[in-house]
């Protein structure tokens, strides 16, 4: 007897090309392992013989197969439609069993992956006939009638680990097994095909140009379904620094780079987490695996596999970019609170474009692939174009535009109507809840409650794109971004970071706490300015943040490597003054980078301190998911690096499935410490709104 095998099973409606996807999966598998295929056409009895059919195959066949044994069966003869001779499946490492009902009910607790392949009921009907046309075509409406029986009784889609939308073109044997890479239960027996993701040759190519980021994005991505744009927009527009005039600042030094990609290609690849489950998209296959998202996340990102390019000044070299929302606070000691949006997006980047803001150069980055030459050249052109338009724009790294003034008017929606949003709490609310967490404090159960609200509103439509080069434009920031993940757009102007980790392991957090409104009058502008620097409560606020990630940090540092470079210094945006300060260390060797970005999740400067009992105290308070808004935006890249901003300034736009109304949210708050004074706490979530909703031509709510 031999170790019991990996079975996998592939299902699916008839003409959905299982038959096909099954031989020529098991032809690649072969490459590295010994395996099996087993098809139920072969054992069905007869046009009637559905259910018998799956009952005779996992008696005689499923069963001694997932002991290690030889399945003893009899074929059924569909010419003279009774039993024929008698056949022999042999075990091996892998076996593929494929055909209706292959992962029924009493099959599934033999089976170690499911795959359920899916066609449109037109092309699945001709693809049948044309195969079997003669003897099938009397019977198709027959057996149709015994899979929908089966269907209606067992929901076998549902069980699917993976489901593949196969349209007969090539692509779903290599899709599939993608997908099957990140199924748990086939990591061991998929190394080899598991290795190749570490076997990568990245190419690149170096252009001396500034091209319009905005023009160059929606030429290569305007149409892409997913797509990511980490936009370093301040060097864009920006105003000066009241107290430095000419003097570059911090955040402006952070503005060097600008990432724009999408998840084509032959590497790429999209993910949604909600709830515990991980989907992955690849092509036209899809994985949903079940368990924590920071620790799908170190399986697939944390080790170097590959080398930036010679004279490469940027640390990301390929891989996964997008959102982490707040709610996945339930992994790292927060409660478990349900969004109406996914807990993360993420794309897998087999090719991208980086734009160097200082040298004034463009780095066009691909995985080596058959298809990569033909993207690389495609990107040339746009980038050609998009410095003709950068020309045209007068260099502004912007587009104006229709109805908008050069300052970056509102941009409502296309019904011509600004929002009008509505707040989750009103300010009597707020300032009860502010009272509330004072009272939390004074009993020792937190000393600072980063407490938020959410403003919503509805409409019929609207460009999020417009939006978001308006809001670029009104409020620019180093960590700018525009997500899409479908029916999801994130747009988002935030100028705080995360938390970085270098390549080489150099660790950073930036965390802001204290702001003031910006003034037209630069000696009003000035007195904000002194206030802040001179503001007690406010600089007692930054410390508390500074203090709780430095904790967090050391979890996963070189011990004596944490330290505090800047402390309580000012940064001045388009629309605010801010408090930031600047925490270092050094990632111990060996560490789980997911892991020690779990370690520091969600960011303490949208939490308050100490961490886990003063987010269960904002659960209650706030009554409600954050969603995307006080997450984290960013990249994770193929050597090792991240970079991730918190994701505050952020507009969230979500289309209904209808597709007949857009839902708009935008979520501020402040920390509120034991001498808050509560109309201040109340104008300054005002203040913190005020650059996205006067984009959009909109009001705070009264």
């Amino acid at each position: 007897m031999t170790p019991a095998p990996v079975i996998i099973a592939i299902d699916g409606r008839s003409g959905a090309g299982k038959t096909t996807l099954a031989i020529e999966l098991a032809a690649t598998l072969r490459n590295h392992h010994k395996v099996s295929l087993f098809h139920l056409e072969d054992i069905y009895p007869g046009w009637d013989g559905l259910s018998a059919g799956i009952e005779r195959y996992i008696t005689t066949v499923l069963a001694p197969l997932s002991r290690g044994e030889a399945a003893s069966w009899v074929r059924w003869d569909w010419k003279n439609h009774n039993d024929g001779d008698p056949r022999v499946t042999l075990p091996a490492e892998i076996v593929i069993v494929e055909g209706v009902g292959a992962a029924a009910a009493a099959a599934r607790p033999l089976l170690d992956a499911v795959i359920w392949a899916d066609s449109p009921d037109s092309e699945r009907r001709t693809r049948a006939l044309e195969r079997d046309g003669d003897t099938y075509e009397p019977f198709w409406d027959q057996w149709a009638g015994q899979e929908e029986e089966l269907l209606a009784a067992d929901d076998i889609p549902q069980h699917a680990h993976v489901r593949v939308l196969n349209r007969a073109d090539g692509t779903a044997p290599a899709d599939a097994l993608q997908a099957l890479t990140y199924l748990p239960a086939l990591t061991t027996a998929l190394v080899p095909e598991l290795s190749s993701r570490r076997g990568l040759r990245l190419l690149s190519e170096r252009i001396e140009a500034s091209p319009d980021p905005a023009a160059l994005f929606r030429a290569l991505y305007g149409t892409s379904g997913n797509a990511v744009w980490l936009d370093s927009s301040l060097r864009t527009a920006s105003r000066p620094d009241a107290a430095a005039p000419g003097r570059e600042t911090p955040a402006a030094e952070r503005s060097r780079f600008s990432i724009l990609a999408d998840d084509g290609g032959t590497f790429g690849q999209s993910v949604l987490h909600s709830s515990g489950v991980t989907q992955v998209t690849a092509g036209c296959a899809t994985a949903n695996v079940s368990g924590p998202f920071f620790r799908w996340l170190e399986t697939v990102w944390g080790r170097k596999a590959v080398r930036g390019p010679e004279d490469y000044p940027c640390d990301f070299a390929l891989g996964w970019l997008g959102y982490l929302g707040y709610e996945l606070k339930r992994e790292t000691g927060g409660q478990d609170v349900p969004a109406e949006t996914p807990d993360a997006g993420l794309i897998f980047a087999g090719r991208g474009v980086v734009l160097d803001h200082t040298d004034n150069t463009v780095w066009l980055l691909a995985l080596d692939a058959p298809d990569a030459a033909g993207w690389l050249a495609q990107a040339r052109e746009a980038v050609t174009d998009a410095v003709a338009s950068a020309l045209v724009a007068g260099g502004s790294n912007g587009v104006v535009l229709p109805g908008a003034d050069a300052a970056g008017a509102a941009a409502v929606p296309a019904h011509g109507t600004a929002p009008a949003f509505a707040g989750r709490d009103s300010e009597a609310g707020y300032k009860r809840k502010i009272a509330e967490a004072q009272h939390q404090i004074a009993e020792g159960n937190t000393y600072e409650v980063c407490l938020t609200t959410t403003l919503a509103a509805e409409v019929h439509a609207l460009d999020a794109w417009a939006a978001y080069l308006a809001l670029r434009r009104r409020n620019p920031a180093p960590f700018a971004s525009y997500l899409r993940f479908g029916g999801v757009t994130v747009a988002s102007t935030s100028p705080e970071r995360f938390l970085r980790i270098a390549s080489d392991g150099g660790m950073r957090a930036e965390p802001i706490k204290g702001t003031r409104r910006r003034a037209a009058d630069p000696d009003t502008d000035a007195a904000l300015r002194r206030d802040l620097a001179t503001s007690l409560k406010d600089r007692a606020e930054n410390i508390m943040i500074v203090d709780l990630l430095r904790n967090d940090l050391s979890h996963f540092a070189q011990p004596g490597s944490v330290t505090v470079s800047r402390l309580c210094e000012i940064e001045s945006y388009a629309t605010v003054h801010q408090l930031v300060s600047t925490i270092d260390a050094v990632l111990l060797p060996g560490s789980p980078r997911a892991e020690a970005v779990a370690a520091c999740f969600p960011a303490g400067s949208m939490t308050g301190a100490p961490k886990v009992s003063t987010m269960a105290i904002l659960d209650r308070l706030e009554e409600g998911p954050r969603g995307v808004y006080s997450g984290a935006i960013g990249y994770f890249s193929l050597n090792g690096a991240t970079d991730l901003a918190v994701a505050i300034r952020t507009l969230v736009v979500q289309e209904d499935a209808a597709g007949e109304k857009v839902r708009l949210s935008l979520g501020v708050g402040g920390a509120i410490t034991a001498d808050s004074v509560a109309q201040d706490e109340y104008e300054e979530i005002r203040t913190k709104a005020y650059g996205v909703l006067s984009t959009l031509g909109s009001t705070f709510p009264e």
